[in-house]
């Protein structure tokens, strides 16, 4: 049994790491107001931006000449993975969950013949990717030193899958992150980036009558890198306010728990002072009887 000294050392260690948890889910709440905000707000120029490229891509047909983005490089066997995590860990499940769902993914594409590549982003994940396909990480991007990874990493990212994609390194990307419905609830997410898929036209547009100049298929070139950078843009706001939702509910569960063990640690402290009370009092009566 635990003597006092080690009991007590244990109350007030408990204590100073529930302060610790503490002050982590007010800061992940005050940084999740506006991660949940920054990610709302890019929704809408997503959508509107897939409705355009989907109202130009049904007035071409697709063929070797189209915007490579697009057309795609004609194969099917090698996919590239990108999986984007976090730098920080104490956020509950939330890389783990992203890893899982790319792990899942290269097992049925390695079923189906497939090859399987990894493009890393941010640090955590990297060592269980590692662990089961050392050699298969393509490329990774670093965010360490990011304080909060925006468009100009997106854009960093786009620009990098793009010239790997030129230089034929694979066929297919699926870009791997955490959809953010709420604190409770973050949704790993896989959606395939390169080459682009076609989005569907808009029913409105079906019978309005458009002219672009230049043509359509010079438009979508120019759409399609800014497409990308959009997707991986969002997907990045998507993790930033899952991160912070995941992390808060995490430091909230951990302050309750801490909280639940400095009550038993203090009923078992009370207990043991008081048996030693009474063992202290039985050796004081039993020497005085003895005299």
């Amino acid at each position: 049994m635990a003597s006092l000294k080690e009991l007590k050392g244990r109350i007030n260690s408990v204590k100073s790491t529930q302060k610790i948890t503490k002050a982590k889910q007010m800061v992940a709440a005050a940084k999740l107001r506006r991660a949940q905000a920054n990610a709302e707000a890019a929704r809408p120029y997503a959508a509107r931006l897939a409705e355009v490229m989907g109202s130009l891509a049904s007035k071409i047909t697709v063929s070797e000449n189209s915007p490579r983005l697009l057309a795609g490089t004609g194969k099917d066997q090698v996919h590239l993975l990108v999986v984007a995590n976090s730098d920080k860990g104490l956020c509950g499940a939330f890389n783990s969950n992203i890893v899982k769902a790319a792990l899942a993914e290269a097992r049925s594409l390695e079923a189906a013949g497939k090859t399987v590549l990894f493009y890393l982003v941010g640090r955590k994940g990297r060592a269980v990717i590692r662990r089961n396909y050392l050699n298969a990480v393509l490329a990774s991007f670093d965010t360490t030193d990011v304080r909060e990874p925006g468009f100009e990493e997106a854009e960093k990212i786009a620009n990098e899958l793009v010239a790997l994609y030129d230089a034929g390194k694979f066929d297919v990307a699926h870009l791997f992150f955490s959809t953010f419905k709420s604190a409770l609830a973050q949704d790993p997410t896989k959606v395939q980036i390169i080459p682009v898929p076609a989005p569907k036209a808009v029913a409105a547009d079906a019978g309005a009558v458009v002219e672009y100049e230049p043509e359509e298929e010079a438009i979508l070139a120019e759409l399609l890198p800014r497409y990308l950078r959009t997707q991986l843009f969002g997907a990045l706001l998507e993790n930033q306010a899952s991160e912070q939702g995941a992390s808060m509910t995490a430091m909230d569960n951990a302050t309750r728990n801490a909280g639940d063990l400095i009550n038993k640690l203090t009923i078992q402290y009370n207990r043991s002072r008081q048996a030693a009370i009474t063992t202290e009092l039985i050796e004081i009566i039993a020497g005085a009887e003895a005299l």
